[in-house]
């Protein structure tokens, strides 16, 4: 093991931070595990990270140096498997600290134009630790939305597969959630990204999150397509050629969430001015009247649903209100 080496005074900012990081590194040698951070160093650390959220330099300059901090990360699988928490700890931090930051349009802009987004998805998307996956979706997250110029360029580094690759298959929920997050920051509203959000089967990606054990990924699965179906009615006869309702009807059958709202909507969309929704919805084969009548009589009365008993009764309007108006099927 190495000699234990005199203490050395860090500067308080985010410049201490990664001296720190460097000399932890730099005592790092071989397979010897690395040793717990003392007090005395966590005090240091969260002394000299509260120093960025002070405000006391420059916000441009502030990103720099978070860059920097994320820039430190090694390359190889050792030193991966050897990787200091204390490490992950601040480079969690500095995240954070961007995305803040890039809430402001033209700190966005900067980020893209210091390369930090082309770090992010080369080097963070894909990292082992989730804590880093998902911050690092965050952060695109937060420059991508209602910024043109920087979804354009994300989509010139072939970010949405990533993304919606997380989505679907990612093993830490919070990953998941944060990836369709930005999937959906860098595709509303952008014609460019729908396109290519359909051409890597994004609407499969949705279909199976409103499928998926996680509460959080389901409703902003559902209200992700809901809202793509509201702005893109063009997209109807291609998502119901996916048998999307059957797909639809067949999670509403799904023991009883606040996101099936989003599904009905979804539902609703697709069979409006849209011949083989509605026919779908009709094929007795699928059960959908009988599962309107049970869901409109549980929810009667429930002031908390009463959204989405407007959408059961809208459903049932569009697809059997003539039947039952003539007596027919009851």
């Amino acid at each position: 093991m190495a000699e234990d080496k005199p203490t050395r005074k860090y500067p308080q900012n985010l410049q201490g931070v990664l001296l720190l990081a460097v000399d932890a590194g730099s005592t790092t040698e071989g397979p010897d595990p690395v040793q717990p951070m003392s007090e005395e160093r966590k005090i240091w650390l969260r002394g000299a990270l509260s120093e960025v959220c002070k405000g006391q330099m420059d916000e441009v300059e502030q990103i720099k140096q978070c860059l920097d901090i994320l820039r430190q990360e090694g390359v190889s699988e050792m030193e991966r498997e050897v990787e200091d928490e204390r490490d992950e700890d601040v480079r969690e931090k500095a995240f954070e600290v961007m995305s803040e930051l890039c809430e402001n349009l033209d700190n966005a802009r900067d980020l893209m134009t210091l390369g930090g987004l082309d770090l992010c998805i080369s080097q963070y998307l894909c990292h082992a630790q989730s804590g880093l996956r998902w911050r690092a979706a965050e952060l695109i997250a937060s420059c991508a939305q209602n910024m043109p110029e920087v979804q354009v360029h994300l989509y010139g580094l072939g970010v949405l597969a990533k993304l919606l690759q997380l989505t679907d298959s990612d093993p830490h929920p919070t990953v998941r959630v944060k990836a369709l997050y930005a999937v959906s920051c860098l595709i509303r509203e952008q014609e460019t990204g729908l396109q290519e959000f359909l051409s890597h089967d994004g609407i499969s990606v949705l279909m199976r999150g409103m499928q998926s054990d996680i509460e959080k990924l389901r409703a902003k699965s559902a209200f992700l397509l809901l809202n793509l179906l509201t702005s893109h009615p063009e997209q109807k006869d291609t998502v119901v050629s996916m048998g999307m309702v059957q797909q639809l009807v067949s999670v509403l059958r799904t023991p009883h969430s606040p996101f099936h709202e989003h599904v009905l909507g979804a539902l609703c969309c697709l069979v409006e001015d849209c011949p083989q929704g509605l026919k779908d919805c009709r094929d007795p084969a699928l059960g959908l009247k009988e599962l309107i009548r049970q869901q409109s009589r549980e929810l009667q009365g429930k002031e908390e649903s009463e959204e989405e008993l407007d959408f059961w009764e809208r459903l049932r309007v569009v697809c059997f209100q003539q039947s039952d108006d003539n007596g027919m099927d009851r």
